[in-house]
């Protein structure tokens, strides 16, 4: 079909909107924001210099001794305030029995 030569007019003619010809300028800012950039080696004395705080593992018998206690607790054999009493004082028993030893290795 035929377009006539009041619709390719139409067509060529751009269409007005709302608001047009007006422009917002805004200022935008952009500061300066440094970028550090970490090397393999800075990274490796990083995580070491971490992981050397870090406590060390305890002992397996510790381990096996409050996991079977928190097991007997589970399986209902203990009440959860005995286990944590029988756990609490054996730890502070330990400890203290550690820091005798290691004051009396200091003498």
């Amino acid at each position: 079909m035929a377009k006539t030569a009041t619709e390719t007019t139409r067509q060529q003619q751009p269409q007005a909107h709302d608001g047009a010809g007006l422009h917002l300028h805004m200022r935008t800012l952009h500061p300066p924001v440094p970028v550090p950039y970490i090397t393999k080696e800075e990274m490796t004395s990083t995580a070491h210099a971490a992981t050397a705080r870090l406590p060390s593992a305890p002992p397996t018998r510790d381990l096996l001794y409050y996991g079977g206690l928190g097991a007997l607790t589970v399986a209902g054999a203990l009440e959860w305030p005995v286990a944590l009493a029988v756990g609490g004082a054996t730890w502070l028993l330990r400890s203290g029995r550690k820091e005798k030893q290691s004051s009396g290795a200091k003498r």
